[in-house]
């Protein structure tokens, strides 16, 4: 456990650097949160038009980077604007991680309330207070150390969670130095299932409903290498209770997707394969949303317009692909009031919930 006289210090430090705003973003400084024992920095976003008890999407930007250049290369901000929900940016000091990762292979900041995850967990409350959050629409999305500390949060406060969003990231506690992690970005040493699954459990209390998961990943990445995916899915199928083999399988032009549905007929956990792609957060800047960058590979498929889709929070009555092959479905749907019926009424509720229409 970090020392006081140590959580002290950092904040001294970090009081006495105070960031502007950043040049050319629309992102605004949330100054108050908390006693900040991570010592983290929080910029935010709330659309113009902001409807009744909004959706709050978290994201965590990747290392080397900043909340404002994740921002503008995912286009975040730009889509909450029109669908109206609010979106928050933790930020990672040079005080904390000379490289601006964040801190997810040390135990101090990944454990419940303490050190970067507490930081984040009392900006997403300050957040909900301020802005009048649907607490049952909290989301959680993040690129590589970004990743890893969006699954961290997961494991952490599934209260909390909804659903997350882990890009090129890697499974909850499975490093503890430096070294590890590097051997873990690398898939050397990746702890077995059964003790990935006991660490997530372990991270909290919780015995309600656990948040959804999507993993994006490139199959050229060789920065956090594709084993990690993996790892993420097979440490979430735990909690879920769901098998191996997943449910159903679609193979689109620019992507693939595997989906485990629960016995609820939702899918719980959804594996995002993009042929090729080195390490990144996918985006497709001919959407509108995000351009490309460093770490910001524009490879035709945005994973911050799907990701929305798949929360409810953007128009999904089309997909801008159809399969390339037949889709492999291993079991149905199930749905509470059954019949076809449901699928148009999913639709349309959606559609209601991303207008600010319906809860």
């Amino acid at each position: 456990m970090r020392s006081l006289s140590d959580t002290l210090e950092r904040l001294a430090r970090l009081r006495a650097v105070k960031p502007a705003a950043p040049t050319g973003s629309i992102l605004r400084k949330l100054d108050q949160f908390g006693s900040n024992p991570g010592a983290l920095t929080s910029w935010h976003h709330v659309p113009k038009h902001l409807p009744t008890a909004p959706a709050l999407v978290v994201v965590l930007h990747g290392c080397t980077q900043t909340a404002a250049g994740y921002d503008a290369g995912s286009g975040w901000s730009a889509l909450a604007e029109d669908y109206g929900f609010v979106v928050l940016f933790p930020e990672q000091v040079r005080q904390n991680n000379a490289n601006l990762c964040f801190n997810w292979f040390n135990a101090a900041d990944t454990r419940r309330d303490e050190g970067e995850a507490m930081s984040i967990r009392q900006m997403i409350a300050t957040m909900v207070a301020e802005h009048r959050i649907d607490e049952r629409r909290v989301y959680i999305t993040g690129l590589s150390a970004g990743g890893a500390m969006a699954n961290a949060m997961l494991a952490c406060y599934p209260d909390v969670f909804a659903g997350g969003a882990i890009i090129a990231g890697l499974p909850y506690s499975a490093a503890s130095t430096v070294p590890e992690a590097f051997d873990r970005m690398r898939g050397q040493g990746l702890p077995k299932t059964n003790a990935l699954q006991a660490s997530l459990r372990a991270a909290s209390r919780h015995e309600g409903a656990w948040p959804t998961v999507s993993v994006w990943h490139g199959t050229g990445d060789n920065t956090v290498v594709p084993e990690n995916a993996a790892a993420v899915v097979a440490q979430w199928r735990g909690v879920h209770a769901l098998p191996e083999q997943p449910t159903s399988s679609e193979t689109f032009a620019k992507y693939s997707r595997s989906a485990w549905r629960d016995e609820r007929g939702t899918d719980a956990i959804e594996l995002y394969r993009i042929p090729g792609m080195a390490h990144g957060t996918p985006i497709d800047s001919s959407t509108g949303y995000g351009h490309g960058a460093p770490f910001m590979l524009d490879v035709g498929v945005s994973s911050t317009v799907e990701i929305a889709r798949t929360w409810g929070l953007a128009a999904s009555f089309e997909r801008r692909e159809r399969p390339k092959a037949e889709v492999i479905d291993e079991r149905p749907a199930i749905h509470p009031s059954g019949g076809a019926g449901n699928k148009i009424q999913s639709v349309i509720e959606n559609a209601l919930r991303s207008a600010g229409l319906m809860k």
